[in-house]
């Protein structure tokens, strides 16, 4: 006696709308804000670099704070400079006083620019003159700190 397979039904979904809804829904993850085709917050500001505040830290905006957004910063991100003169920086990221600094997004300035266990971010400045590693750590304590 000889004994065959069953003959294997076709594919077919139950009621059919259950494809097309899968497929949109696919389509519309992988083309939302959100979904697997757009960057998310981690790809557009860089990772955080994990910089904790020491009980003992003394830097604040005088004797840290101004001289690093001076040096590094402001030559971009000043609310003096409009347009083309921002090379690209965010109309709402101003570092020329301790009040805007303060009032930006601090994890921005940790991801694009700050050094911590988790990470040396170097994203900024995109040019040079650009900060020593040391100084990258420094930044970190102090925006840690709350940027005081």
């Amino acid at each position: 006696m000889q004994t065959h397979a069953p003959e294997a039904a076709p594919f077919r979904v139950d009621p059919p709308w259950i494809l097309g809804g899968l497929l949109a829904l696919l389509l519309a993850t992988a083309c939302s804000p959100t979904g697997a085709g757009a960057a998310d917050e981690s790809q557009k500001w860089g990772q955080p670099s994990g910089a904790a505040c020491p009980e003992n830290s003394t830097l604040d905006y005088e004797n840290f704070g101004r001289a690093f957004m001076t040096a590094y910063c402001v030559r971009c991100h000043s609310s003096s400079l409009a347009g083309s003169a921002r090379n690209g920086a965010p109309s709402d990221h101003d570092f020329d006083t301790l009040d805007t600094i303060q009032s930006t997004h601090l994890e921005h300035i940790d991801a694009d620019a700050a050094a911590g266990p988790l990470s040396i971010n170097s994203t900024m400045p995109e040019s040079g003159p650009k900060p020593s590693d040391e100084d990258r750590f420094r930044l970190g304590e102090w925006l840690a700190c709350g940027a005081p």
